[in-house]
């Protein structure tokens, strides 16, 4: 009996010297990991995918896609529409639609189809916020076959809110089109962005 209690008593001691031997927890360890700060290319290609779903949501017509590629409060400057709010901007695409569709009845021909092209993609990247410039092309089938309407050039602020990017002002330069030439000089980086842009070269 005296054993077996010399034996527990021991084993008590030793229990208390490696409790008090032990680290104290870590709260900072113990925290999840923030996330990590995305990279130039990351950004570059959540942009490029935020154009081309823009392009593919205004060639199909679909205003809810279209309208979410905005931030809630974005706005747009183009020859069809100057509007702010994603309400207003899937009123364009409403308002395309229903001149189309006055128009095919009009004329008795079926709604032709148009294909949006982007390219030189030109992007200053600041932590949440973007600014970029490219050039566009549309390409239509109304004559019968497929042949260039229209061209011009975006200047866009972007802002990324939870790890998605979203156009803060799409402003469109519809340059074949009276009133909305490009300007002598590119506006790069644009005036007035916020935070303020790193001056680049208009190339």
């Amino acid at each position: 009996m005296t054993s077996h209690l010399k034996l527990a008593g021991a084993a008590l001691a030793l229990a208390r010297v490696l409790t008090a031997c032990s680290p104290a927890p870590d709260s900072a360890a113990a925290a999840p990991a923030a996330p990590a700060a995305s990279s130039y290319a990351d950004d570059r290609a959540a942009i490029e995918d935020l154009q081309g779903r823009y392009m593919f949501a205004l060639d199909w017509r679909d205003e809810d896609a279209y309208a979410a590629t905005f931030a809630p409060d974005g706005q747009m400057d183009s020859a069809a529409v100057t509007g702010k709010g994603r309400d207003a901007i899937r009123q364009e695409i409403i308002d395309m639609e229903a001149r189309e569709a006055k128009r095919a009845t009009e004329t008795g021909k079926p709604v032709p189809r148009m294909r949006h092209n982007i390219t030189n993609v030109a992007l200053e990247i600041d932590g949440d916020h973007a600014y970029g410039k490219a050039y566009w092309t549309s390409y239509t089938n109304a004559n019968g076959k497929p042949e260039i309407n229209g061209y011009g050039h975006y200047e866009d602020e972007m802002i990324k809110i939870d790890g998605m990017w979203y156009f803060v002002k799409r402003k469109i330069y519809n340059e074949f089109a009276p009133g909305r030439e490009a300007p002598a000089k590119v506006n790069w980086p644009p005036t007035g962005a916020t935070p303020t842009a790193t001056p680049a070269s208009p190339s």
